[in-house]
C-alpha cells in the first residue's frame, strides 16, 4: 500500500479535527486548574428556567404539572403524596404557562391534603399554595384559607409546618374578619417565636411585624406575655437575619403604640407583656440597641440605628444609655442617621 493511499483528504481532516478536539480539552482543563474556584450564588427558581429557556422559542406546555394534579389522589400513600405536591410546587415555579393555565379546582384539590394527618403532607401543601399564590388570579381564593391555615400552625407543634405557613401568610393580604381569630391566637404565635427555630423565629417576626400595622391587633401584641429571657434575642450572636426581624418589629411596634390613637386609650399591660419587657420603665432594650451600632452585618446597624431614632425622637422617652454616653458616642449613633439614605434603600431589600 503506497502513503498517497493512506494520506486521503478525509483522513487529514479526521486526524486534525481529533487533534483539535483534544488540543481544546487540554486547554480548558489547564485553564480550570489556573483559574480561582468557582461558587456560584443561588439562582431564584424562575431565574433558572428563563437562562434555559431558547431564545425567540415558545415555550410549549410539557403538560408535566397537569399530570401532576391529575395523580394527585388522597389514596396514595404518604410518600407519593409528598413527591406529588413536591413536584407539583416546582411546577409552579418553572413553568409558568401551565401554572397560570390552572384552575380554582386545582387549589381546592392542593388546600384538601392540608386536612391530612401527616406532617409533611401537610408542609408540602402549603409550600403549593404559596407557589400558586405568586399567580394573581389565585390571590383571593388562597386568601379565603387564611383561618385554616392559623389553626394549623398554632395548634400543631411542627417546624417544616410553621415555616411553610407562616411564608404563605407573610405573602397574603390579611382580611380584617380574620383579625378576632388572630386576637385569640396571638398567644401561640408569640409561643412559636420564643420556642421555634431559628427559621420559624424570622418568619413569625415578619408576620408579627404586618400585624402590628393592624391599629386594632397592635394591643393584643403588645400585651402578649413573653419568657423572662426574652431580651436574648437581642444579643449580637444571635444570626443576623434573626437580629434584623426583630429590630424591625419593635420599630413597627413603637411607632404604633405613639400614635395618638393608641395613646388616647389607658392600657393596661401584664408585668411581663411583651409592652413592659420592650418599652417599660425597667426595660434594658436601649443597652442592647447600643450593643447593635457595631454589630459586623450593615444590616443590622443600620436597623439598630433607625430603633434609636424612633425611641429618640418619643414624646417623653429617652434612652438613658445614649445621654449618659460621652458626646462621641452620641455624636456617632445620630450622625449616622443623618447619613443613612443609602443605608435605607439597601435595609427596604431585607
Amino acid at each position: 500500500m503506497k502513503v498517497s493511499d493512506v494520506i486521503t483528504t478525509k483522513n487529514v481532516v479526521t486526524v486534525a479535527t481529533a487533534a483539535g478536539a483534544v488540543y481544546l480539552v487540554a486547554k480548558t482543563v489547564m485553564a480550570g486548574i489556573k483559574s480561582p474556584p468557582y461558587n456560584p450564588e443561588p439562582l431564584p427558581l424562575a431565574r433558572l428556567a428563563v437562562e434555559h429557556q431558547t431564545p425567540n422559542m415558545p415555550v410549549r406546555d410539557s403538560g408535566e404539572l397537569r399530570g401532576l394534579l391529575l395523580s394527585l389522589n388522597p389514596r396514595l400513600d404518604v410518600f407519593a403524596k409528598k413527591m406529588i405536591l413536591h413536584g407539583i410546587t416546582r411546577c409552579v415555579y418553572l413553568l409558568d404557562t401551565e401554572a397560570i393555565a390552572c384552575t380554582y379546582e386545582d387549589i381546592t384539590l392542593v388546600a384538601s391534603f392540608l386536612d391530612d394527618q401527616d406532617m409533611g403532607i401537610k408542609s408540602q401543601a402549603l409550600n403549593a399554595l404559596k407557589a400558586f399564590s405568586g399567580i394573581r388570579k389565585f390571590k383571593i381564593s388562597i386568601q379565603e384559607l387564611v383561618p385554616q391555615i392559623l389553626e394549623i400552625i398554632t395548634n400543631l407543634w411542627d417546624n417544616d409546618v410553621h415555616i411553610a405557613g407562616l411564608r404563605l401568610l407573610n405573602g397574603l393580604q390579611l382580611p380584617a374578619e380574620t383579625h378576632p381569630l388572630l386576637k385569640k391566637l396571638m398567644p401561640s404565635l408569640m409561643e412559636i417565636l420564643q420556642l421555634g427555630s431559628p427559621v420559624a423565629q424570622v418568619q413569625v417576626l415578619r408576620f408579627l411585624s404586618m400585624l402590628a400595622q393592624k391599629e386594632d391587633l397592635l394591643y393584643d401584641i403588645m400585651n402578649c406575655q413573653v419568657c423572662a429571657e426574652f431580651m436574648n434575642f437581642f444579643q449580637p450572636s444571635q444570626p443576623g437575619n434573626l437580629l434584623v426581624a426583630m429590630l424591625v418589629l419593635v420599630e413597627r411596634l413603637s411607632e404604633g403604640h405613639l400614635t395618638p390613637h393608641y395613646q388616647s386609650v389607658n392600657w393596661q399591660y401584664n408585668e411581663l407583656s411583651l409592652h413592659e419587657v420592650l418599652f417599660g420603665e425597667d426595660s434594658r432594650l436601649s443597652d442592647r440597641l447600643l450593643s447593635l451600632i457595631i454589630h459586623p452585618e450593615e444590616k443590622v446597624q443600620i436597623q439598630s440605628l433607625k430603633v434609636i431614632y424612633k425611641l429618640q425622637l418619643s414624646e417623653g422617652m429617652e434612652i438613658t444609655a445614649v445621654s449618659e454616653t460621652d458626646s462621641s458616642l452620641s455624636s456617632f449613633v445620630f450622625g449616622s442617621i443623618g447619613n443613612t439614605t443609602v443605608a435605607e434603600s439597601r435595609l427596604s431589600e431585607c
